[in-house]
């Protein structure tokens, strides 16, 4: 039996099928597509993967490729109009021809791709984020916290090599006026696709340390505007509004703000503008602070001269009243003195006088009874004539007796009054107002008389009390049956 099949080999087939589709298919075709991977070879030629997904499920799946040229070509007009380049996972409208190769089969050759699309596709993204964390109540959650009074503790968030950190260190480690900043670095990638994970990881190691921190700065530079897209990333745009601390971020450019920058406390277009902004909240704190100084100072010297100045008014008349009160005490001291003296000495003359007569009546007693003895012995002599000489020798020696007892006697008696009289003197100095406040006791007056128990003494009466130094003025400030409570 002849074997009647026709045998192709598969070079033949491949071949067929290449020229079908390129009569088929000889003209372009706008495309658009998913480019899930863009598999950049070291020779300037991509081999993108590219998709169409519903409902997260791929309904088809095409290789594609882009030679070095137009891959140049295509990459410079991304940055031109997109500001950022060619990157994956992102939705593009793509001019394509369809191929075939015997070798790798059936893709896509790309020929350009619409960056106006892209553009578009980023803003719709764009919008998704902001009505996403508008849904979830959480695009201004950042702007509500309080703001340091002085934000002097400082995390970044930025590269070591990146030009915006440079620029902010110079700005607030150089101020004229000293103002000392705490910065600790978190380094991140900040543009394209892994800079969303790697911002966020950073957010989570200063959120677990953030009371040592008052604000997080994420800084970017020298880039320009390619590569921002990440900024509106949803997932990190809602670690930035939902972080604890307020974030600024100078990242870099001056139009159309990403919604990171939307959502964060505050933005700034380059990092040496956020660096002006820490220095004037330290300059809002200082200013205020630098003219209470003055005006404590300026307020303060004020009172210091008004109460210097009363003062001395007081001192002076302190003085004129102590000095007129003084001379009034000493006067009032001297002319108690004066009068005491003279009492002393009236008492003493008094006395002297009485002694005198005492004296004088001695001695004329001491004559009379001399004499009366004397004509006594001589009646008895007379009335007995020439008695018994027995009894005359008697009565002499009695007589004898009494003249020698007699002075004696009249002696004792002068001492017995000199030392009466001495007393008394001793007595009436130790009475002398001087010698009692020598001693340690005082003299109350009031209105120049001297408290007894008959003075009316009312709470605010002024008292003066004479010591033997000094001399004090009080005023009665409470008054009860026992105790006399004054303040000096």
């Amino acid at each position: 039996m002849s074997d009647s099949r026709q045998i192709f080999t598969l070079k033949q087939v491949a071949l067929s099928i290449k020229k079908t589709i390129e009569d088929r298919y000889h003209q372009t075709y706008w495309v658009k597509a998913e480019m899930h991977k863009l598999n950049l070879y070291p020779s300037g030629h991509c081999f993108p993967e590219l998709l169409q997904k519903e409902d997260g499920k791929i309904l088809a799946q095409m290789t594609a490729s882009i030679w070095n040229h137009n891959y140049q070509r295509i990459n410079k007009k991304f940055v031109e109009v997109v500001k950022e380049p060619l990157r994956e996972d992102s939705t593009l409208l793509m001019q394509v021809k369809i191929v075939f190769h015997e070798t790798f089969g059936l893709s896509l050759q790309i020929l350009d791709i619409d960056p106006n699309y892209a553009l578009g596709e980023l803003q719709r993204e764009r919008q998704e984020t902001l009505l996403r964390l508008q849904k979830e109540k959480i695009l201004n959650l950042n702007q509500s916290l309080p703001f340091p009074l002085l934000p002097k503790r400082i995390a970044i968030i930025s590269a070591d090599t990146s030009k915006g950190l440079s620029d902010f260190r110079k700005v607030i480690d150089t101020n004229q006026w000293n103002y000392t900043f705490f910065t600790v670095l978190f380094q991140a990638y900040l543009q394209g696709d892994v800079a969303v994970k790697s911002i966020q990881d950073q957010l989570k190691k200063i959120e677990k340390v953030k009371h040592h921190f008052d604000v997080v700065l994420i800084v970017r530079g020298g880039g320009g505007e390619v590569g921002l897209s990440c900024y509106n990333n949803f997932e990190l745009c809602k670690s930035i509004a939902t972080f604890p601390l307020p974030i600024l971020t100078g990242i870099g450019h001056s139009t159309n703000l990403t919604v990171a920058e939307m959502v964060a406390y505050r933005n700034a277009i380059t990092p040496t503008e956020l660096g002006d902004f820490l220095i004037q909240a330290f300059h809002e704190f200082a200013v205020p602070v630098k003219d209470a100084t003055r005006t404590i100072r300026t307020y303060a010297k004020n009172i210091l001269e008004l109460s210097n100045n009363g003062l001395n008014s007081e001192v002076k008349l302190f003085k004129n009243v102590t000095s007129q009160r003084l001379n009034e005490t000493k006067n009032r001291l001297i002319n108690a003195s004066t009068s005491v003296k003279s009492n002393v000495k009236f008492a003493l003359h008094k006395e002297h006088e009485s002694i005198n007569n005492s004296q004088k009546s001695i001695k004329k007693l001491y004559k009379d009874m001399i004499y009366g003895e004397t004509n006594r012995i001589n009646s008895i002599i007379d009335s007995i004539g020439k008695g018994s000489n027995f009894e005359i020798k008697n009565q002499k020696n009695s007589l004898e007796r009494v003249v020698e007892i007699l002075p004696k006697t009249i002696h004792n008696a002068i001492e017995k009054q000199k030392n009466s009289l001495q007393q008394v003197e001793q007595s009436i100095k130790l009475m002398d107002p001087i010698q009692v406040l020598k001693r340690g006791y005082s003299i109350s007056f009031i209105d120049g008389k001297s408290i007894n128990k008959n003075t009316k003494i009312e709470k605010g009466t002024v008292i003066l009390t004479k010591t033997f130094y000094n001399e004090i003025e009080s005023e009665v400030t409470k008054l009860d049956n026992r105790f006399l409570d004054i303040r000096r």
